[in-house]
């Protein structure tokens, strides 16, 4: 399979060598300090700031064109935001999964409101491996009513959808958030909001493949994983 050089061009390192940082960074607890320490451990000197670069670069991109491999996801959605720190404040990350517990969507907002919701529920219907929702699971936050009559007004989200605020139906998404904090506090915190906003579509994009989302790749097939990411990007792993 030919390279696909251009999105390696400039780096002094191989395209193999960095998507690998980036992968063990996304999937696993480690700091940037930690993969420059393991890389060092297979005679590779990379500073833990490079391994940064790359994230920046290649976590977006790796979610962009995992998209269109993803499999198609229930009609019952389940919505919840979390709290991921970023600098000195917190910020929010809405995310919604289907009552299997798949990611359908994710966002990170600077406020909790009905616009941000609103937001959210766009972004939910554009995503490509969703089926058309019969019904949304949300919690008490005062803000999610109004913004579903306002997107179902507006026809962003489907009419006869039915809004359900009963807090047991969200467990599942509610444990589905573990992974995603711990991974967030062993990176301790995020300095800016487009940082996290970068690293967090790694770190769900990598999650997603660990849940078996991925068509024809098992979520407990690590090496098929490593193989797929490569080939994403015309790599030959």
């Amino acid at each position: 399979m030919k390279q696909n050089k251009s999105a390696f061009k400039w780096r002094h390192y191989e395209s193999t060598i960095i998507l690998l940082c980036v992968r063990l960074y996304c999937r696993y607890q480690l700091s940037y300090r930690d993969v420059e320490e393991m890389m060092k451990e297979r005679g590779l000197d990379v500073d833990h700031s490079t391994v940064f670069r790359w994230v920046q670069r290649y976590a977006p991109e790796i979610n962009k064109r995992i998209r269109q491999h993803l499999k198609m996801t229930g009609t019952s959605y389940r919505v919840d935001e979390t709290y991921i720190k970023v600098g000195k404040s917190c910020k929010y990350l809405y995310r919604a999964v289907d009552k299997e517990g798949n990611t359908i969507e994710f966002m990170l907002s600077a406020k909790r409101d009905v616009c941000a919701a609103k937001r959210f529920f766009k972004k939910l219907m554009r995503a490509d491996h969703r089926k058309l929702p019969f019904s949304i699971s949300v919690d008490k936050n005062a803000a999610y009513p109004d913004a579903f009559t306002s997107s179902q007004e507006e026809k962003i989200l489907p009419r006869d959808c039915t809004l359900r605020r009963v807090k047991y139906l969200n467990n599942v998404i509610e444990q589905d958030h573990r992974f995603i904090k711990k991974k967030v506090r062993a990176s301790q915190c995020f300095k800016r909001f487009h940082t996290a906003e970068r690293t967090l579509e790694g770190i769900e994009a990598v999650n997603m493949m660990r849940k078996g989302q991925v068509k024809k790749l098992a979520g407990s097939d690590a090496r098929g994983q490593a193989k797929f990411v490569a080939s994403l990007f015309g790599i030959a792993a």
